[in-house]
């Protein structure tokens, strides 16, 4: 009768009370993520805090006296609150991103073009955001995530093709044990060699301060110095001026000793993003072996056969399906079309070195 009298449809009554706990949901999770943090990633988590609120005072505003008793926000809104408020992690940032790419506002007339605009915007600050923290984990988490997963997918697939030939149980077993200690040895070893050389080449492209002491003793006809920044990307009007300002020719804007000392390596983010050697080779070897041993498992407790065969598949499948959805959580991409294509990708390995092993074994005989 209220609803009625109101002169709203009971329907719009209903979505505009969901945006409403969803606003409101959504602002208290920018603010526990707060929490979490310091300096500037704290100020934009709660400005965006203040923008949700703003979007809900716009929905209170159309209720009225119809706002009711609050409503219960949507699933997705209060998995994010309850991770926001146990774990303030990067993955809750993925999640919101997420949330905020899918906004309702733009197709909803009740909704303003203000608002709209701000669901866009709110998704490439939380982006912004959530690229921070993946370039923090993206050196020793890529190599945990693509060990264990080249673990789970190679280790099953030596198993399916050795299988296929008709050897025995516990040459499968021992074929399996050793698959995993070579594989974890060579990744652990690969991704140490790898991080170690990324990181030297990163060391050798950091400019020295040479130019500071050798600068008093050029020719100034001839000016090397003004091929050094030119070289390091300058236009030569600018590498000119930048020249005349190390020689004393004209009004330096820098402080030398400054320049001669820095307080911070330049290249210190692209080191943190590549990770450390032993670091990215512990978790590569760690996370390799977890991952192929669980093809193992079968054999280690006593199956044999087909049932052996089926089991090892349906535990990779599973573990497949969730490292899957793990990048596509911090990736910001559908965690459930990442998970099935990691899934079809390590099946599909498996099934086509079991075609392989049965091709072998039936030629063997």
């Amino acid at each position: 009768m209220k609803a009625a009298q109101s002169g709203h449809d009971p329907r719009d009554l209903k979505r505009w009370r969901q945006y409403l706990a969803d606003e409101r949901a959504e602002a208290a999770t920018y603010r526990d993520l707060a929490r979490r943090r310091s300096g500037e990633e704290r100020d934009i988590l709660l400005a965006l805090a203040d923008a949700e609120g703003r979007h809900e005072a716009h929905w209170l505003k159309l209720l009225g006296d119809e706002a009711g008793r609050p409503v219960r926000p949507s699933v997705r809104n209060r998995l994010l609150g309850l991770l926001a408020r146990r774990f303030g992690s990067v993955f809750v940032l993925a999640l919101a991103q997420r949330a905020e790419g899918r906004s309702p506002y733009a197709a909803d007339p009740t909704a303003t073009s203000a608002m709209a605009a701000d669901e866009q915007i709110h998704e490439e600050v939380v982006r912004a955001l959530a690229t921070r923290g993946r370039n923090r984990l993206s050196g020793n988490f890529r190599a945990a995530v693509f060990g264990a997963n080249d673990g789970l997918v190679s280790n099953l697939a030596l198993i399916m093709g050795i299988g296929a030939t008709g050897v025995s149980t516990g040459l499968i077993l021992v074929s399996g044990l050793f698959g995993l200690l070579a594989g974890a040895l060579s990744m652990g070893a690969g991704e140490y060699v790898s991080v170690r050389s990324q990181r030297e080449l990163l060391s050798a492209t950091r400019p020295t301060q040479v130019t500071l002491t050798a600068s008093k003793e050029l020719d100034i006809a001839a000016n090397e110095l003004v091929l050094v920044y030119r070289a390091r990307g300058m236009t030569p009007e600018a590498a000119t001026h930048r020249a005349e300002e190390r020689m004393g020719l004209a009004a330096c804007d820098c402080d030398p000793s400054f320049s001669l000392q820095p307080d911070t390596d330049p290249s210190e983010d692209a080191h943190e993003q590549v990770g450390t050697g032993l670091g990215a080779a512990a978790s590569s070897f760690c996370f390799f072996a977890s991952g192929a041993v669980i093809p193992v498992l079968p054999y280690l407790v006593g199956l044999t056969g087909l049932a052996a065969v089926v089991t090892a598949c349906v535990l990779v499948g599973l573990a497949l399906l969730a490292t899957g959805a793990v990048v596509g959580l911090l990736s910001g991409a559908s965690p459930l079309r990442l998970a099935l294509r990691q899934l079809a990708i390590g099946l599909g390995a498996a099934a086509a070195t079991y075609l392989l092993g049965m091709l072998f074994g039936t030629t063997a005989l």
